[in-house]
């Protein structure tokens, strides 16, 4: 299975970056994907890595990524996704479960584990 490696960049109005210096969320396996979520200077940016099986959704993509970006006002944060072909509604609802787990407080994290 050849994989394909989609890039993009986003930038929201009123970009905020995560709390936590990186987060990971998911796995690699059938119909799933695993987040990866580094907060860097970007310049308010959101650069994302896709890599994936599955061809001819670069605008899928583009588009799911665009909306979590914008609902988050998310900036200066490096995104890799790791995709087993999951479909636009699991990968939307990983990103938010990433983005919900990248921006609790650091004592939180440390408290519940």
């Amino acid at each position: 299975m050849a994989l394909k490696e989609l890039n993009f960049e986003f930038k929201a109005a009123t970009p905020k970056t995560i709390k936590k210096e990186w987060a990971h969320l998911g796995v690699v396996g059938s119909g799933d994907m695993e987040v990866l979520l580094e907060k860097r200077r970007l310049n308010g940016a959101v650069k994302v890595k896709v890599v994936t099986p599955v061809t001819g959704f670069e605008k899928v993509w583009e588009l799911v990524l665009a909306k979590v970006v914008k609902d988050n006002n998310l900036g200066d944060v490096y995104m890799e996704i790791n995709d087993n072909n999951a479909t636009p509604i699991v990968a939307s609802m990983r990103l938010r479960q990433a983005l919900a787990e990248a921006s609790k407080p650091e004592r939180e994290v440390e408290e519940n584990a």
